[in-house]
């Protein structure tokens, strides 16, 4: 089984491991970032099975350009895997700027709602398939998390209504939602402290890009009368730690 498959993010981690498994599997695979200089190496390494459109997922103008200008070969598109996103800050909501919430919320969700808008006339055409890159803060909140999970757990439940809304169409949607990763977007996220990220990571197995690579592809080419509505993925490492309970001498 293999397609035509549109990635956002395409450029590192999760979406750059995902263009080079799908492509090397037989599919055309369209990779969109910001970084051209990545996608042209990605076009030197992956042949002619692989399209790098360059635009800011925040930029429909861009955005839409960039998808008229797909060549012939590349229009007709089975898989939409909305992976671009962010999380700026580990501070809490007091000690945040207002203009990391806003990019978040312009990032992980109004990027995603104006690509997917865009590509579901196609899709239900095709019967083809959207699988969304939540995270496990969609559904359990940590300090330091604030606007960044409440973005996942919009881009959650926005997938399981696409699902109730595209009921009938044949189209398959998934949510997606991966656990402590290692990628350069916790170097994103700490502002390039890679003290932070080495901390972070050591000693703790996490998930790799790769793993969400082969997790993507397997519900992709599963049969076609299977959903899988949401995959929540974490390492062995990883599990939940107990509530938080505030003490002080005074009564509430």
């Amino acid at each position: 089984m293999t397609g035509t498959l549109l990635i956002t993010g395409a450029t590192a981690g999760f979406g750059q491991a995902t263009a080079r498994l799908f492509a090397r599997q037989g599919w055309r695979v369209i990779g969109t970032g910001r970084r051209a200089e990545r996608l042209a190496e990605m076009q030197d390494e992956l042949g002619d099975r692989f399209h790098g459109a360059c635009f800011d997922v925040t930029d429909e103008a861009a955005m839409a350009a960039a998808l008229e200008d797909l060549p012939e070969d590349f229009r007709q598109i089975d898989l939409l895997v909305n992976n671009a996103g962010l999380a700026l800050g580990t501070a809490p909501a007091p000690q945040t700027k207002l203009s990391d919430w806003k990019t978040m919320v312009d990032t992980n969700i109004t990027a995603v709602l104006a690509l997917t808008d865009r590509m579901l006339p196609g899709l239900i055409e095709r019967r083809g398939m959207i699988v969304n890159l939540c995270s496990i803060a969609s559904t359990w909140p940590y300090p330091g998390g604030n606007v960044y999970g409440g973005t996942k757990a919009f881009l959650r439940q926005f997938s399981l209504g696409l699902r109730s809304d595209l009921h009938g169409t044949g189209v398959r949607v998934t949510s997606l939602e991966p656990g402590l990763c290692e990628s350069e977007f916790t170097l994103v996220r700490t502002g390039g402290n890679q003290q932070a990220y080495d901390a972070l990571y050591k000693g703790a197995h996490a998930i790799q890009p790769e793993d969400i690579a082969n997790t993507i592809y397997w519900v992709a080419t599963q049969p076609k009368h299977l959903n899988f509505n949401s995959i929540e993925v974490m390492p062995v490492s990883q599990s939940w730690g107990g509530w938080q309970i505030a003490r002080d001498s005074t009564e509430a």
